[in-house]
């Protein structure tokens, strides 16, 4: 969608408030799955966060999770809308394996001032100080750099560097968000966008209304910035594909990721979903979540060591051997 694309038409209000009311009644009654082990030589340590929110700053839980070796970058990993940092704990630890530091925000789904995750109103205003975080993470006295260095004191990492490289992964309405705290690096943190080194989207989804994904891609689609998406087929728990389809009309790149052909929206989530997802979207099959998590961390790190893993690329032989089976299609932007 360009930038002069109609706007989308909002939900009703009270609408908004039961889809979150059920939100609440599904995560507090469903348990965790157990799934498949997690990684055992990841250390996670929980605190908060400093963000503004209008005239207000807000303490926001945050994760982070240390690899066991020097890191080699950073993931800002997103949950999505009526969501919370647990669901991604599963990939958090994954990008934390392939030797990533990792911060896992909550950022919040229903708010009176706008600031949420998903757009259901105007939350820019918000997602710009969410970027400020990410602007001034150099500093070590600044908001993220405070929040980082509490965290490794606590695991033990005490004087560890926050590693300089970025990637931002965001799932369903965290895609969005990342996105548009991506682009605002670029215009408004240039030293800051300079140190991103990519995206990966998971099952992005457009929010209810407003036009930040959209406007952040086509923005993005200026930069030779590395942006992949790892999606599942069109269906209405993610808005028939909006995210992915925003991608592949934006953004004019030959790859731009894959579709997983029986892929779940709750992949991203892995063995850290719950009914409230996998209600309404199936539950995640093993073997995608497997390849998500698998491509996920191949590009993340081919982002920030400037390179391209060639077996996880059309004509390679990972990637060649997983659509031979129809197990994964090319999202391309051409």
């Amino acid at each position: 969608m360009s930038e002069t694309s109609h706007r989308r038409m909002s939900l009703p209000r009270p609408l908004v408030a039961a889809v979150l009311s059920i939100a609440a009644i599904f995560a507090a009654a469903s348990p965790v799955s157990a799934g498949q082990q997690a990684p055992t030589t990841v250390t996670k340590v929980s605190n908060t966060v400093d963000i503004r929110c209008a005239f207000l700053v807000y303490d926001r839980p945050g994760d982070w999770y240390f690899p066991s070796t020097a890191p080699k970058g950073t993931v800002w990993l997103q949950h999505g809308f009526s969501r919370a940092n647990d669901h991604v704990d599963d990939l958090a630890r994954r990008y934390a394996a392939a030797g990533f530091i990792v911060f896992a925000p909550t950022l919040p789904s229903s708010n009176i001032f706008g600031c949420t995750v998903s757009n259901l109103g105007n939350n820019t205003a918000f997602l710009n100080n969410v970027a400020d975080l990410f602007g001034k993470a150099s500093d070590p006295n600044d908001k993220l750099g405070r929040s980082f260095a509490d965290a490794a004191a606590k695991a033990g990492r005490p004087g560890l560097q926050l590693p300089a490289k970025f990637v931002f992964s965001g799932h369903s309405g965290g895609g969005e968000a990342v996105s548009y705290v991506a682009n605002r690096l670029r215009t408004e943190y240039p030293a800051a966008f300079a140190r991103l080194s990519g995206l990966v989207l998971l099952d992005p989804v457009n929010s209810f209304t407003g036009l930040n994904m959209a406007n952040a891609l086509n923005g993005l689609n200026k930069t030779a910035l590395p942006i992949h998406a790892i999606s599942s087929p069109p269906y209405a728990a993610n808005g028939q594909a909006s995210g992915t389809k925003e991608l592949t009309t934006d953004v004019k790149r030959d790859f731009l990721g894959i579709r997983l052909t029986t892929g779940s929206h709750c992949d991203a989530e892995g063995a850290s979903t719950d009914t409230l997802c996998t209600l309404p979207n199936g539950a995640p099959q093993a073997a995608n979540v497997s390849v998500l998590q698998e491509f996920a961390t191949v590009w993340a790190t081919d982002a920030v060591n400037g390179t391209s893993t060639a077996t996880h690329r059309p004509a390679g032989s990972r990637y060649e051997s997983l659509r031979g089976a129809g197990s994964i299609q090319t999202l391309s932007g051409t």
